[in-house]
């Protein structure tokens, strides 16, 4: 009787099949993986196509025949074990991009109309929260606010480029995004939104001696970095280079709301 040794044509024959099917199985898997992710977004990307406008700003009066799509979808959320299920980081990323976006635009919704997110002030038993401390949505049967989406964003993904994603609600944030984020596409639509943003005039303005750059960069400076790492973090975006000699200054920040027709006056100035 011949024995089974790995030299033999048989044995790497049996071994090659047993490969081929573990790759098989496990592209099936990713696959299928990743649909699920995107799917899950899908509510969330249709109620942005409608109501997105080309400029970036969100259309919060047509959202609200839609509001039921929206609260669906934040529902669904509930069902979402995020660090349970096997996704990528960027599926991750995206995942919780889409999440803040959401609760942010119901808890506008919500309070609709209203001049800025700032004005926003949720009764609690002897007091008020603001919208960013709030419970604004329940993932996975726990309750998230803003700032602690957005804390963890920063902590976990350490990518500025965050900044230009999530809705603040604020007509001088970047514009949004007429889809949801999603794991496969996430580097592409995050680099969009980086450019888009640092080469639109209403946010940035460049010439060879100064700068002046949106507040965005100076409240979250400690993730662009000081000057040198500002500047070299601009020039990946900006379609033209800004010398390392020129000076900075910051534009101040507008927090009337981001709607097509804003209902404030003037602008609102401030950080949340």
């Amino acid at each position: 009787m011949r024995l089974f040794t790995p030299h033999s044509g048989l044995y790497r024959l049996l071994l090659s099949s047993l490969l081929a099917t573990v790759l098989l199985f496990s592209g099936t898997a990713a696959l299928a993986n990743n649909s699920g992710s995107e799917q899950l977004q899908q509510p969330w990307s249709a109620l942005l196509r409608l109501h997105v406008t080309p400029e970036g700003r969100l259309n919060y009066e047509g959202l609200l025949a839609d509001e039921d799509k929206l609260l669906g979808y934040l529902q669904s959320l509930r069902k979402v074990r995020p660090q349970a299920e096997n996704w990528t980081p960027d599926q991750l990323k995206a995942f919780w991009l889409n999440t803040y976006n959401a609760a942010a635009t119901n808890l506008v919704l919500e309070n609709y109309p209203v001049a800025s997110i700032n004005d926003i002030r949720i009764k609690t038993l002897g007091s008020y929260e603001s919208p960013w401390e709030t419970v604004v949505v329940n993932v996975g049967g726990q309750n998230y606010s803003l700032n602690q989406i957005e804390q963890l964003l920063r902590q976990q993904f350490r990518d500025p480029r965050i900044h230009f994603a999530l809705n603040y609600g604020a007509a001088s944030a970047a514009p949004l995004l007429a889809e949801a984020y999603t794991g496969s596409l996430l580097n592409q639509q995050l680099d969009q939104q980086a450019r888009r943003f640092i080469n639109d005039p209403a946010f940035n303005q460049f010439n060879a001696q100064q700068v002046q750059l949106s507040g965005l960069f100076r409240s979250y400076a400690t993730e662009f970095g000081a000057e040198p790492q500002l500047l070299a973090f601009i020039n990946r975006y900006a379609y033209a280079p800004v010398p390392a000699t020129a000076s900075i200054e910051y534009l101040s920040f507008s927090w009337a709301l981001n709607s097509p027709t804003s209902l404030g006056n003037g602008p609102v100035v401030g950080r949340k």
